[in-house]
């Protein structure tokens, strides 16, 4: 799956989540918000390498890879999503599209579990090469591994 279309799903996620506030918002609006969110990185993909780097010191190792690996993706909270994003990005992606805040944290919490897996689709190569390139390479993707799970 390519980069629009798993921003586009993750567009339809947040239009069809449990917040009415977010039901009438426009979907290419939202792909558009959440590109700005989520982008960054110097291919104009999404940004995974900063977002994984931002769990390394957290308590979310599990919950990512979850989202990273196969099988079922864990939950992750609204007051997590700031934590892992930061309160000023999600500030921004809730101002473009006229939501609270609150609003927003909400809806990327129920969508940005199923971006993230859907980007490191192992199918999609050229996404896991970006990935790997993001982090450093293996060496990257193994140190930053090992710093997720150290007790």
């Amino acid at each position: 799956m390519d980069l629009s279309s798993i921003l586009s799903a993750g567009a339809e996620l947040i239009k069809n989540n449990s917040d009415d506030a977010t039901t009438n918002l426009d979907s290419s609006s939202i792909t558009s918000a959440l590109g700005g969110l989520l982008g960054g990185g110097s291919g104009g993909g999404l940004d995974i390498g900063s977002l994984l780097s931002n769990l390394s010191s957290g308590d979310l190792g599990s919950t990512i890879q979850s989202w990273v690996g196969n099988g079922e993706n864990l939950p992750i909270s609204a007051d997590a999503i700031s934590d892992l994003l930061g309160s000023d990005k999600i500030a921004a992606f809730a101002s473009q599209l006229g939501l609270s805040e609150d609003s927003a944290k909400t809806a990327l919490a129920d969508a940005l579990p199923n971006i993230v897996d859907q980007a490191t689709d192992g199918s999609e190569s050229s996404m896991v090469e970006g990935l790997l390139a993001q982090v450093g390479g293996v060496g990257g993707a193994m140190g930053m591994l090992g710093k997720m799970f150290k007790s």
